[in-house]
């Protein structure tokens, strides 16, 4: 019976609808069925056409691809390709093989994937989403990875020109050059560890390749001395930048595609004695572009930071050292606000992810645009909230304050220890103590600890050192142990991602009478301490208590310098 048969028969459209669409079909698009064809009319849905398919060639319909299902090793020698303009996957259903399609009358690709993988299976339908969908999650858990690329390079193809030929998409490997294919793994499996940098590191005789996981690197196999060349001209490419310039440092930025997802990269190259160093910032999305409630604040400093979102005007500071996490926590403040019904402006170096309905302006020193100047021209666009990516200077510092006293509310970070060293930084830098205290509502701390592993964190007791760095918090350890790290083979060294540690001093009229009249950083944290804020070492114990990290993460991280 014919899938217009069925079709009616089924009750979902009539013999004139078909009529219809077969008539459309002959006289403008005979390359398209007639259930795509009442499917673009807007007739039926793809899901009905899949139920009529699945009837007309007694076929089971799969509404979703669970992860078990997806076999990397199945796809191995099919090319992604191939798999999305055909839309087919091999699947793992029930012990036995599966090909996913949409399209069961196409046997040529059945016959051709037959032979590739050389067993039979069975035909499943599903939707093209469905399909797509599952293509890109089984081709990023592929296990290719770079040593395994390295391993099988010959001598010929590792000498090869360099490749000129731009690649977005990761996971598209098979006509791609050497170096060109390497440089894909290698992004990759950064990608797959989660890795926030990639180390490319020139010696005399070799070359060395880090990943940036967590926070520590860890050392990945590298190629050989003689591919450096190649591999350096393939990264300035990538990133628009001077291939021919090896003696200055310089940056540039890329984007590459991991299926429908896209990655942007930072690329800098600076010369060292033996040659050039390379670093690649991966800025992730999925680990940037987080809601204020998943950064590890407790809920009454979640509920506190958005009463200040909420301020008319003033200063709201982020502090803390590079790589702690700032970034992140200022886009979770912007998405925090209502900007439907305010203008938000952000100034930054560089802009890291471009935020909807937000307007983003890029610092550029070599033509003049620095963040003071671009600070100027923001304020003369009617702006309400400002995000000041960081302040560097005395003359940025002077526009932030003087924009938050004029109405506008700014967030920008400092590079202090604490919450309690941004009012005294912005004194050093010259700005008049009044104004600081006039204008800061709140100055929020921070920093980047590992999480243990769930899987493998074991309790003991504390150690002597331990007890010390404890002190006085030993006695809220419930039987007197302590969470620590163990190991196993879903984590490196016990450890698996990373959660924030906060401290936030909100300017209360003592501490900012304080500010006023030059106290100094201790004077100020003791007043804070007294209205009720947590240092960073009290937010540490409380999150190592409850088994999120470990003593000895607080101790590599936060130090005793709080204390």
């Amino acid at each position: 019976m014919r899938l217009g048969e069925i079709l009616v028969q089924q009750g979902r459209v009539t013999s004139g609808q078909v009529e219809t669409a077969l008539e459309k079909q002959r006289e403008s698009s005979p390359h398209i069925r007639i259930g795509e064809m009442l499917v673009n009319e807007g007739v039926l849905s793809e899901e009905d056409i899949l139920q009529a398919l699945g009837e007309q060639f007694d076929l089971p319909v799969l509404r979703s691809v669970d992860d078990e299902q997806l076999d990397p090793d199945l796809i191995r020698k099919v090319p992604v390709e191939w798999a999305r303009s055909r839309r087919m996957l091999p699947i793992r259903i029930n012990g036995r093989i599966g090909l996913l399609m949409a399209d069961p009358t196409r046997m040529d690709e059945q016959e051709d994937l037959a032979l590739l993988l050389g067993e039979e299976f069975e035909l499943l339908l599903s939707e093209d989403r469905e399909i797509q969908r599952s293509i890109e999650r089984c081709y990023f858990r592929k296990q290719d990875t770079a040593q395994q690329f390295l391993r099988d390079m010959n001598a010929a193809e590792q000498h090869s020109e360099t490749p000129v030929v731009r690649s977005d998409d990761l996971l598209r490997m098979a006509d791609q050059a050497p170096v060109t294919q390497f440089v894909n793994l290698v992004l990759l499996e950064a990608l797959k560890s989660n890795a926030s940098d990639v180390h490319i590191e020139p010696f005399q005789n070799d070359l060395r390749m880090r990943y940036r996981i967590d926070g520590l690197l860890y050392e990945k196999a590298a190629p050989s001395k003689h591919l450096e060349a190649s591999l350096i001209s393939r990264l300035k490419v990538m990133a628009h930048m001077d291939i021919a310039e090896k003696r200055l440092p310089q940056d540039g930025t890329a984007r590459v595609r991991v299926g429908e997802r896209e990655v942007d990269i930072r690329v800098s190259t600076v010369p060292v004695a033996d040659g050039e160093r390379i670093v690649l910032r991966l800025l992730n999305r999925d680990s940037t572009m987080l809601p204020l409630s998943d950064l590890g604040m407790s809920e009454d400093m979640t509920e506190r930071m958005r009463i200040l979102l909420r301020e008319p005007y003033g200063v709201i500071w982020v502090t803390g050292p590079t790589g702690s996490g700032k970034t992140t926590t200022l886009y979770a403040a912007l998405r925090e606000l209502d900007t439907d019904h305010t203008n938000v402006m952000t100034i930054e170096d560089p802009i890291e992810y471009q935020l909807p309905t937000i307007s983003q302006m890029s610092v550029k020193p070599k033509i003049g645009l620095t963040f003071a100047r671009g600070l100027r021209h923001i304020l003369r666009q009617d702006p309400d909230v400002v995000l000041v990516g960081e302040t560097r200077d005395q003359e940025t510092a002077e526009i932030v304050v003087r924009a938050s006293l004029t109405g506008h509310l700014v967030f920008s970070t400092l590079h202090t220890n604490d919450a309690a060293g941004a009012p005294t930084r912005l004194v050093d830098m010259g700005i008049e103590p009044y104004l600081v205290a006039s204008s800061t509502r709140a100055s929020l701390a921070q920093r980047l600890v590992r999480k243990l592993c769930p899987c493998c964190r074991v309790q003991e007791e504390p150690t002597e050192s331990e007890k010390r760095y404890l002190g006085e918090h030993l006695n809220r350890v419930s039987e007197k142990l302590l969470w620590r790290a163990n190991g196993c083979p879903e984590c490196l060294s016990g450890y698996s991602g990373r959660i924030g540690l906060f401290e936030l001093m909100v300017i209360t009229p003592e501490i900012r009478e304080a500010i006023r009249t030059g106290a100094g950083v201790l004077d100020l944290q003791r007043l804070a301490v007294k209205g009720g804020m947590r240092t960073l070492l009290e937010d540490g114990v409380d999150k190592a208590l409850a088994g999120l990290t470990s003593v000895a993460e607080l101790i590599r991280v936060v130090g005793r310098s709080v204390e």
